[in-house]
């Protein structure tokens, strides 16, 4: 007996539709008129979005040959790569601009003119945005997104600015905040001057968490958190378990983990640790299998791991090699929040052919069905 989908109700054709991949909703929309009107209503979005897991982005620039620039999206739910255009670049990019994601877009800065632009990620080309100037120009800066009242606002830290290969003298600390709806920065309290010598994303890497910014120093283990609403820096303090090479501060669902390189008696181990947000103790959670942290390579020399890169968020955590002969291997590991158990697999290969890249932008964000649903042709999901 066939089934007859046009006899059952809006509410229940809306419920088996929202336990669909992303990708396979909006393949689901192009099925029929019936379908493709409940998907695209701002309440069916609203209310599914929200229960998606986060995808991870590898996003790569090529200076030479911007035709080479690549971006994949890996959406966890389908375990599948989906090779985005790249027309999620803006127009043009220059050799002083810097890309980078987080929070749910995409974020240009062009240190020679103190140019900073945005987009919501996979909304294509034409919905780049550009904001005043910053006060204060950038490279490779940390890019936050919070939430203040119902919109969203943008918080730029450090970032050194090169002129003839000498940092300028402009204030490499200073802190700015966007507004969308008064289309201004205001300028804040300077990142701690523990930070001054090293304080690009290079260095460092930031975690939003409870209302709070932290930077963290991924070589010298430096924290120190920027309250969003008091706009005052804590202290700077030391986030070093014993072994540690270097790690980094992710935000998860309701906690801060520190994920990084550590050394013990019986060779290399990848860890996780949760941290308390208020006073930076430490435990630890898990360690990455060992044959899941050797897959990532292909060498036995002793340095392999310094190319080693890590981003999160919600309950997902990321492992990935950047080095381009490798094609940008990745493992991921799911952490139960309420008793912090662990699983952990490889993720897919990258779907190929991978160009080089004289740059990689990797990031962890959510992705609104309202992002893709306006013109979905254009973001290659259908496909």
């Amino acid at each position: 007996m066939e089934s007859n989908w046009n006899s059952l109700s809006s509410d229940l054709t809306e419920l088996i539709l929202s336990y669909l991949p992303i990708r396979s909703i909006i393949v689901a929309s192009a099925v029929c008129k019936v379908w493709r009107s409940v998907v695209t209503q701002s309440s069916f979005s609203a209310r599914v979005s929200p229960t998606k897991k986060p995808w991870f982005f590898i996003c790569g620039q090529n200076n030479i040959f911007p035709k080479n620039n690549q971006a994949f999206g890996f959406d966890p739910e389908s375990n599948e790569w989906i090779r985005l255009p790249t027309t999620l670049f803006p127009p043009r990019p220059a050799q002083d601009e810097s890309f980078i994601g987080s929070g749910g877009f995409f974020f240009m800065t062009t240190s020679s003119t103190s140019k900073f632009s945005y987009a919501p990620v996979l909304k294509g080309r034409s919905s780049w945005r550009e904001t005043p100037p910053l006060r204060f120009s950038r490279c490779n800066p940390l890019v936050g997104v919070f939430t203040a009242g119902s919109r969203s606002k943008f918080i730029v830290v450090g970032g050194v600015r090169f002129i003839d290969g000498l940092v300028g003298i402009e204030d490499r600390l200073a802190v700015e905040i966007y507004d969308p709806d008064l289309n201004s920065w205001e300028l804040c309290p300077p990142l701690p001057a523990g930070f001054r010598s090293r304080n690009s994303t290079q260095w460092l890497t930031s975690a939003l968490f409870k209302g709070k910014f932290f930077v963290f120093g991924i070589y010298s283990c430096f924290v120190s958190s920027f309250d969003l609403n008091r706009r005052l820096w804590s202290g700077v303090q030391t986030l070093r378990p014993p072994g540690v090479s270097f790690s980094f501060l992710i935000a998860c669902r309701d906690q801060l983990v520190l994920a990084g390189l550590c050394n013990t008696p019986s060779g290399q181990s990848f860890n996780l640790w949760r941290v308390d947000d208020r006073t930076m103790e430490f435990s630890e959670i898990d360690i990455m299998p060992q044959e899941l942290l050797y897959c990532l390579f292909d060498s036995d020399e002793d340095d392999k791991f310094a190319s080693l890169k890590c981003v999160g968020l919600g309950d997902l955590i990321y492992v990935f090699n950047e080095e381009p002969h490798k094609k940008y291997p990745a493992c991921v590991c799911e952490i139960n929040g309420q008793d912090s158990r662990c699983k952990w697999k490889k993720v897919p290969d990258l779907p190929g052919p991978v160009n080089r890249f004289h740059k990689v932008i990797s990031f962890c964000s959510t992705v609104s069905l309202d992002s893709v649903l306006t013109d979905e042709s254009d973001h290659g999901l259908q496909s």
